[in-house]
């Protein structure tokens, strides 16, 4: 059983800055991807930002230059340090986990946090 635990999420004014964390426990083997997606009110849930094993990372266009995404491999642990938000930042964020239980397992799949709720208001 794998579990995604995420804390961080709250109000803002829009500048501010937040950061979310997320850590995964359970039955891990190893952890291929880490994410952070998010969901507006009446939109598709969306790539933030992925750190791979290999240390590469990538953003989505809106979010360059204002959010980063780190991770602690021995902690299982992603962050997203996010400054400058605006108010379209606004909605729920979640942590993605694409992931194998064991050495016996021939796929990784994916697993998802509850989500975070983020409100920046101007």
């Amino acid at each position: 059983q794998v579990q995604l635990v995420e804390s961080g999420g709250g109000s803002v004014l829009a500048g501010g800055s937040l950061r979310l964390s997320c850590a995964a426990s359970g039955s891990i083997f190893s952890i291929n991807i880490m994410a952070w997606y998010r969901q507006a009110p009446g939109k598709q849930r969306e790539l933030v930002a992925a750190a791979h094993t290999g240390g590469s990372t990538n953003y989505a266009d809106s979010v360059k230059g204002r959010f980063t995404i780190s991770r602690d491999n021995a902690k299982n642990t992603v962050y997203l340090q996010m400054n400058s938000l605006k108010p379209e930042d606004t909605a729920v964020y979640y942590c993605n986990a694409y992931l194998r239980e064991s050495a016996r397992a021939p796929y990784a799949y994916d697993y998802w946090g509850q989500g975070t709720q983020v409100t920046v208001s101007s």
